[in-house]
């Protein structure tokens, strides 16, 4: 069974950092490209970062640039998201998705967004308050 599951989610106070994880498990991330997402209550889900088969492209929405970081191991199965100088409105629950994509995909060259992946995580809460 395909199955992405997140981590690293919580509670954190304005300007502190949080690193979200999601392990994959039934098949390995090698062929995908990853992205991440969050939906904050009465918002519509939006796209945060997206990361190239290779990992050599990445892409993030203009609210997360320079404070948030997406990598992947693909010895451990595992997409990452450090996120660095939280604010209030970072507070969502986030959630990593899959597309299997070909070698020379351009997937990540704009922010994808979610209808265009194919596998989804059950999502982890982040919330930013004092």
């Amino acid at each position: 069974q395909l199955q992405l599951v997140e981590s690293g989610g919580g509670l954190v106070q304005p300007g502190g950092s949080l690193r979200l994880s999601c392990a994959a498990s039934g098949f390995t991330l090698d062929n995908y490209a990853l992205g991440w997402f969050r939906q904050a209550p009465g918002k519509e889900r939006e796209g945060v970062s997206c990361i190239s088969r290779s990992g050599g492209s990445t892409n993030y929405a203009d609210s997360v640039k320079g404070r948030f970081t997406i990598s992947r191991d693909n010895a451990k199965n595992t997409v990452y998201l450090q996120m660095n100088s939280l604010k209030p409105e970072d507070t969502a629950v986030y959630y990593c998705a899959a597309v299997r994509v070909n070698p020379y995909s351009s997937f990540c060259r704009t922010l994808p967004r979610g209808y265009e992946y194919n596998y989804w995580g059950q999502g982890t809460q982040v919330t930013v308050s004092s």
